[in-house]
């Protein structure tokens, strides 16, 4: 893809959303902007990121920008893998120590939520628990600025920040508008320093979430836009990034992707592979990418059985080149759950749950807690525990035996 087609892509990123105040920066080398940028919004800025980007230098160089702009910055670079209430406390001394009036968060997702949490407690006290919802912040937050350096949660799109309880290890996710980074800034050179793991991934996270917002329960105009940008953007570039990491042209098609995945997300939700998702990753510890990579085909091919569902998948097929005009919806439909597949083995992903160290004895369990996420409440088809238990039962299978889901009920 031209990448003259994601500039453009990004200079209208939110075309039509008038009340949208988010400002969109991309291109390679964007990220040294950062200071020009923050000082419009603040003079003393904590920055959020992990200690991995502090050890490949990234940090580094967003503070020499910040400081060169003459702000003040205060390095946190303690956020961990799936941010926790205590570990957002720890952000939030620091931000009070450093008497932060601008947070920037960089990294992946869980630098975003964690520089999200913190943001909540700094400015409206409390713990994480009490914002578990929509809406639940009554004061003003300070300015955010987004910097990721993967391609996957779209977090830097969002105003939800996912925190997990420290003693149950359950996900919350905490939303407010006022949590959204009022600026993002897309650099596709802070991609280059990840591992081929981290970028497979993040890329099928992303991929998960352009086609889990485009069919959702709460779906809508703008999040069909930014999902449909999603999707052809990623499937079309990721095996390239795959190919050959140093493609920046390729990496910033998805990183646009990703984004604007994460724009869809935060207009219409996401669903089943979701659910299904989170007790892999809270029982065995499994990469968020790697589970929802598992479960979306799957899912997709439960969603058929809404007939609503499976003509938008025909819809999404035939508008990003999958499939020709006079194409069948059956024939779109396959193509589309074939793509994915093909994406998953170029990401070179497990197939199986036994792969991952499941037995049989634990669908139950699983199926029950899939149950009770949130997503499974936004997605297309009605959902329940026993049709989860026959979607991660179909997961013991062979691929050769998989798609065979779309009639459970």
């Amino acid at each position: 893809m031209d990448n003259s087609v994601t500039v453009g892509q990004a200079e209208d990123f939110f075309a039509g959303e008038a009340e949208n105040r988010q400002k969109i920066h991309f291109g390679p080398g964007s990220s040294k902007r950062v200071g020009e940028l923050a000082r419009e919004l603040g003079q003393n800025a904590l920055l959020v990121t992990d200690q991995g980007l502090s050890a490949v230098g990234h940090a580094q160089t967003v503070v020499e920008s910040l400081e060169g702009a003459g702000l003040q910055v205060t390095l946190f670079d303690q956020s961990i893998e799936n941010p926790t209430e205590s570990s957002v406390q720890t952000c939030t001394e620091a931000a009070q120590g450093a008497n932060a009036d601008l947070i920037i968060g960089l990294g992946g997702g869980s630098s975003m939520d964690t520089a999200k949490g913190c943001n909540f407690i700094l400015t409206n006290g409390g713990r994480m628990a009490d914002y578990w919802g929509v809406g639940k912040a009554t004061r003003d937050m300070l300015p955010m600025i987004a910097l990721p350096t993967t391609a996957g949660t779209g977090s830097e799109c969002q105003s939800f920040a996912l925190i997990s309880e420290d003693h149950s290890h359950r996900k919350m996710a905490c939303g407010d508008k006022k949590a959204l980074p009022l600026v993002t800034i897309l650099d596709p050179e802070l991609t280059l320093s990840q591992p081929r793991k981290v970028t497979a991934c993040t890329g099928i996270d992303a991929l998960t979430h352009a086609l889990e917002s485009a069919v959702t329960t709460k779906r809508n105009d703008f999040s069909d836009r930014h999902s449909l940008l999603a999707f052809g953007l990623i499937h079309e570039n990721l095996p390239e990034v795959f190919s050959n990491p140093d493609d920046l042209s390729a990496r910033g098609c998805v990183l646009l992707g990703a984004s604007h995945a994460g724009a869809a997300i935060e207009r219409s939700m996401l669903g089943a592979a979701h659910s299904m998702a989170n007790p892999l990753t809270t029982r065995r510890g499994v990469v968020h990418g790697i589970a929802v990579g598992l479960a979306l085909p799957v899912v997709m091919e439960f969603n058929c059985g809404d007939p609503k569902t499976f003509a938008r998948y025909a819809e999404l097929s035939l508008r990003t080149g999958i499939v020709t005009e006079g194409s069948t919806e059956k024939y779109a439909v396959d193509a589309l759950i074939a793509r994915v597949r093909e994406l998953l083995k170029l990401a070179e992903f497990p197939s199986t749950l036994q792969e991952l160290g499941f037995t049989e004895s634990e669908v139950e369990g699983l199926a029950e807690e899939a149950a009770e996420q949130w997503t499974a409440g936004f997605n297309p088809r009605s959902v329940s525990a026993d049709d989860f238990a026959k979607l991660y039962s179909s997961l013991f299978s062979s691929p050769s035996c998989q798609g065979e889901t779309q009639g459970l009920s």
